[in-house]
Parts: C-alpha cells; sequence; structure tokens
C-alpha cells in the first residue's frame, strides 16, 4: 500500500515540477512586474468609476398600486426614474438636501407624467452628497431607464462622484420644466 501511496506522489512531484518549469520557461520576472503594474494601476481607477448602488440586484416594483399625490411614497409622479433614498424622509425636501449635504454637481433625468394635469415633465433627479447613506424610505422606480453608457438617463451610479465628497445621502427630485418644450 506505502508502494502505491509513493508512485502517487512522486507522479504529482513530477506533474507539479513540470508545471512549475512551464510556467516558468513561459513568463518572466519582468512580464511579472508588468502585470502586477497593471493591477495596481487597474486599481487606483476603480474609485472614479461610477459604481452600481443596487450591486446587480434587480428589483421590480409594481405600479399603479400607491398614492402618486403623496411626496412621501415612492408612487408619487415625480419618482418616475427615481433610485435611492427620499431626501423628504432624511431631513430635506423634495427640492433640497438636508442641511449638511450638498447637492450632486451631475445629475440624471427623466420624464414623469403628473396624473392630476396629464401633462409630462422634465424631473432632474440629484444625489445629496456628503453624509452618511440615509436610512429612510428607499424608491427604485427606473421607467425608460437606458443602460448604463447613457449616463444622463442611467440612475444606478453614485452621482456624488463630482463632488468633493462623495458619500451619498439621498436623492431629491426638481422639475425642471416640461417635456416637449410647452
Amino acid at each position: 500500500m506505502n508502494r502505491l501511496i509513493d508512485a502517487l506522489m512522486s507522479r504529482m512531484d513530477a506533474g507539479s515540477e513540470r508545471i512549475a518549469r512551464r510556467v516558468a520557461h513561459r513568463s518572466g520576472r519582468r512580464s511579472f512586474l508588468g502585470k502586477m503594474g497593471m493591477a495596481v494601476a487597474g486599481s487606483a481607477m476603480l474609485p472614479i468609476l461610477p459604481f452600481d448602488k443596487n450591486f446587480g440586484v434587480a428589483h421590480a416594483e409594481e405600479a399603479g398600486s400607491g398614492d402618486h399625490n403623496a411626496p412621501t411614497n415612492c408612487e408619487y409622479w415625480r419618482y418616475c426614474a427615481l433610485d435611492g433614498n427620499l431626501c423628504n424622509d432624511c431631513g430635506g425636501t423634495i427640492t433640497s438636501c438636508p442641511p449638511g449635504a450638498e447637492a450632486s454637481k451631475v445629475s440624471w433625468v427623466g420624464t414623469c407624467s403628473n396624473p392630476n394635469d396629464g401633462k409630462d415633465y422634465l424631473v432632474s433627479y440629484n444625489d445629496c452628497c456628503g453624509k452618511a447613506a440615509c436610512t429612510g424610505n428607499e424608491c427604485l422606480t427606473s421607467e425608460r431607464e437606458r443602460p448604463g453608457y447613457r449616463m444622463g438617463l442611467h440612475n444606478d451610479i453614485n452621482w456624488c462622484m463630482a463632488n468633493s465628497s462623495q458619500g451619498y445621502h439621498c436623492t431629491v427630485a426638481v422639475v425642471v420644466g416640461m417635456a416637449g418644450g410647452a
């Protein structure tokens, strides 16, 4: 039995040595240092890339079941493309950030239909930055959302990336005009 184990171990040693020699023959220290340098430089670029606030989890909510006129409800008509915590549930209002937080310098937009007058409005969503994440009401309504390469129409990234303090706190929804230029 010991002979069989010794034979098996010697074959494993020979195989490991052969693989190690093959890898050493194909790659050198310079190649390794080059790849390591690329990995270090690439990891330094990660903090400036936008990231998915949902961490890859897709959500689906049923529309039409909530109150479209209550600003504290995710079904409120202005929140048709909102992804984040409501600022009016975190110490701010529907259009202003809470004290200590500043509006993001960049934003995404959505076209929301107001059921009260039947008109469409262009709504700008700004993340409020500079404070720890709010634990208030979180909404995810992604009507007509476009893929991440259409930055202005994508809501899954941290829009605090242009601010000096990139910590996300909450999101405001500001009506900037009527859709269609009317």
